[in-house]
């Protein structure tokens, strides 16, 4: 999940076998921007190319390097949707090994592409049901998220106004002017909320709904960073820039970031979750094919669902495990938010319709 976690992506220290690399194209000498594409077969570097919000710790990291001998190069490229089209574009010849951050709202791209190689990781059998989308292995489940309408508590109590909980609430008049969200069309958590609302109101209704909260003045960015840090008047970066935007689409466990990055942190988090707006997403990793180390490859897929990394997951990417058997830290289960019933959308619906979806949806919220 790739754009809430900001807060926690900050480069890892090469000093503990992690190299961190932005990758943006690259120039004509730096050989696919150093990735482990470029290193031999027998290499001890494997290259995780992902989005640039993946974080891990420095400890976890290190220990997959002591279990597995391999070392972890990090290739963050862009959001999620700018990461996997570069991949697309160098397909066969990719820039690393392993591909962290596809997720259930582009997979069919990913896979109808042939991206990836089939393994299946050893683990499997403790992701949660209904996780995994591909019976050939090409793909594994790493982590789960909800993308969700994110209130400023301030802003509704001073005003004496409840927040919405509901897609319906959302285009009603008292919330004009209030709601940004990010491009369906470049942006994971935007085209999450687009689905959301396909799922809410119908193939045959999402249409007029967003005319109706177009007309409500709904505020369309180009992605997370700029909607929640931006325009959002709840967050820390928010209430810095003297946002005003008191609704934004960002994700359920958003609310304990705000938490756990204050200073002094409070009792309360100052945001709070619409659990009516609610569109699960799942990210998943596959073993890129052409992949140079793919023994290293395979031995990061394992790692990804072992309980180690999963129950480190939580905490510096803020989504939730996939595995049945992690835990999550007590700061995430007091303030985050748990949707029993978030809104789906069938993988094969997805496959089908997205593109047209998407043309429809910027047709009128955009233009």
């Amino acid at each position: 999940m790739n754009t809430t976690k900001k807060y926690a992506a900050t480069a890892l220290a090469a000093a503990l076998g992690v190299t961190v690399l932005a990758g943006c194209g690259g120039s004509d000498d730096d050989t696919s921007a150093g990735s482990g594409a470029s290193k031999g077969s027998g290499s001890k570097t494997v290259t995780l190319v992902t989005h640039d919000s993946f974080n891990a710790s420095e400890d976890v990291l290190k220990q997959f390097t002591e279990e597995s001998g391999y070392t972890v190069e990090l290739l963050k490229s862009g959001d999620a949707g700018a990461a996997l089209n570069q991949e697309i574009l160098t397909k066969g010849s990719p820039r690393g090994d392993v591909f962290f951050g596809v997720d259930n709202t582009l997979l069919s791209r990913a896979l109808d592409n042939g991206l990836f190689t089939a393994y299946e990781a050893k683990g499997l059998d403790r992701v949660a049901e209904g996780t995994e989308q591909d019976k050939e292995h090409r793909v594994t489940p790493v982590d789960t998220g909800d993308i969700c309408v994110n209130y400023d508590k301030k802003y509704f109590a001073d005003k004496k106004l409840d927040p919405p909980q509901t897609f319906e609430d959302l285009v009603k008049p008292e919330y004009k002017n209030l709601l940004v969200t990010e491009n369906a069309a470049n942006s994971s958590p935007g085209l999450g909320f687009l689905l959301g609302t396909i799922a809410s109101q119908g193939e045959d209704g999402y249409q007029d709904y967003w005319k109706k909260l177009k007309a409500n003045g709904v505020k369309v960015v180009h992605g997370w960073e700029q909607a929640y840090n931006e325009e959002f008047s709840g967050s820390a970066g928010g209430r810095k820039a003297k946002a005003d935007r008191p609704l934004v689409v960002s994700y359920a466990s958003s609310p304990p970031v705000e938490v756990l990055y204050a200073d002094p942190q409070p009792k309360e988090a100052p945001t709070g979750v619409s659990t009516g707006t609610c569109f699960r997403q799942t990210e998943y990793a596959g073993l890129l094919k052409g992949a140079k180390n793919e023994a290293g490859g395979k031995a990061l897929l394992d790692f990804l669902i072992s309980k180690t990394f999963q129950e480190d997951v939580p905490l510096n990417m803020f989504v939730n495990p996939v595995v049945t058997d992690a835990k999550l830290p007590e700061i995430f289960t007091e303030f985050g938010e748990t949707v029993e019933k978030p809104a789906t959308v069938a993988p094969e619906k997805i496959a089908a319709n997205r593109e047209q979806w998407v043309q429809a949806w910027h047709s009128i919220a955009v233009k």
